[in-house]
């Protein structure tokens, strides 16, 4: 056994059910926790992110009382000289199946062993594929597949795991609060909204969501443990289908990283686009006269968070709309979401677009109006979040208000544009 090892914490920073923490124990006698600020990552992450991640920081440095090294710079010379320094010859972590953290991993690794153990999905991206080993491209049969192949039982480690080195290498995270009671939240959840979640998780408008994306970004729980505890039922049977479009979208990404950027259908490289900068400011801000956008628009710049009914919503409306990129909407989105993933985000976008693996066509537009009216049939949500337009009762908020551009013959624009890259 080795006299020591580095447990480098990056999409996991919890210490219950951590397999990286477990096969560390196994290597070592003690532990270095580390955490390591990432000035690329980052730079990318925007305000809202980078302030959550600190709250997750915080509190796992108190669940390691106290014990967390969380230094700045580049990962590639930090890890290998952190190692170093604690006489460590391993530095254990869960696997990173993104383009830059593959690539970054590499570099480290030229420097110091790394070993990966388990990683945050349910399922390792890679691992569910065809019979003839070819990865799926269309999500219900890669979703069948993944629940057949199944995955393992939450790991038994907590923070006593291991005997973890207190050093004073770094301290860079500022002062501030830490998460609630992640597991109390939970606990509410399963019991009070998972039975009722198939019908109300699309309504924006009543709290029927987990709000869990942000704690699973960050590996704050692992997809596992909440697997371990759904049961049955429609509600339990809805949520597990949503970690598996989670696990269905790392995956794309883990087979084509280059779709984080560019369309996975590249047909759609020929789709005549528009850049008017000032109608995507106008639905950056939430003034694009259509209610159900603009209060989706708005609570993201509150909240750092919006309903998933309303990003596909509003994901539409710049894409068909407005005929603008789709890349725009989703680096817009990875600034502002607290739980900006970039593969559920960014194809999440080419859903949305068409431009993506659903077998779903382009053609596939929706209207803010009727979809306001359906999923806020009273309007509580649009009156939120859009104050001007509290005095108005009832559905009737959902009616345009001096829109920027007319929905019916926009549609039939993109329906244009979509028959020209079909022929």
């Amino acid at each position: 056994m080795d006299s020591s090892t580095v447990v480098w914490f990056r999409r996991d920073l919890r210490t219950r059910d951590h397999p990286a923490i477990r096969a560390a124990a196994e290597r070592a006698s003690r532990a270095l926790a580390l955490f390591v600020l990432d000035p690329l990552l980052l730079k990318a992450s925007g305000a809202p992110r980078v302030e959550f991640l600190h709250r997750c920081l915080r509190s796992l440095d108190a669940e390691l009382d106290g014990r967390l090294v969380v230094v700045g710079g580049d990962p590639a010379e930090v890890v290998p000289r952190v190692a170093a320094e604690v006489g460590a010859s391993s530095v254990h972590v869960s696997a990173d199946a993104g383009p830059y953290g593959r690539a970054r991993d590499a570099a480290v690794e030229e420097r110091v062993e790394l070993v990966r153990v388990g990683s945050p999905y349910a399922v390792t991206p890679g691992r569910v594929t065809k019979s003839d080993g070819t990865p799926y491209r269309v999500f219900t049969p890669f979703a069948k597949a993944w629940l057949d192949h199944g995955w393992r039982p939450p790991a038994d480690t907590d923070a006593s795991t291991v005997d973890w080195l207190r050093s004073d290498l770094g301290r860079d995270l500022p002062e501030g609060e830490g998460l609630p009671d992640v597991r109390a939240l939970w606990d509410v959840f399963r019991d009070e909204k998972l039975p009722d979640y198939a019908t109300r998780r699309d309504r924006p408008d009543l709290d029927g969501t987990s709000r869990f994306s942000a704690f699973l970004k960050w590996g704050v729980v692992h997809p596992r443990t909440l697997l371990a505890d759904l049961g049955r039922g429609a509600g339990a049977a809805a949520f597990r289908t949503e970690l598996a479009w989670r696990d269905f979208y790392a995956d794309v990404l883990w087979h084509q990283p280059e779709s984080a950027r560019r369309n996975y259908n590249r047909a759609f490289d020929r789709m005549r686009l528009d850049a008017d900068r000032e109608r995507f400011e106008a639905w950056c801000e939430g003034r694009t006269g259509y209610p159900f956008v603009d209060a989706g628009m708005r609570q993201l710049l509150r909240e750092g968070w919006m309903h998933n009914r309303v990003r596909m919503v509003v994901a539409s409306f710049l894409v068909k709309d407005l005929h603008l990129p789709w890349w725009w909407g989703a680096r817009y989105f990875m600034r502002h979401l607290v739980d900006g993933d970039l593969a559920s985000n960014q194809h999440g976008w080419q859903w949305a677009a068409g431009t993506g693996t659903d077998a779903a066509p382009f053609f596939r537009v929706f209207n803010p109006v009727t979809q306001g009216e359906k999923f806020d049939p009273n309007g509580d949500y649009v009156r939120k979040y859009v104050p001007e337009l509290r005095g108005i009762p009832g559905k009737a908020v959902h009616q345009p208000r001096d829109p920027i551009v007319d929905h019916a013959h926009e549609r039939q624009e993109a329906l244009a544009r979509y028959a020209a890259v079909k022929d």
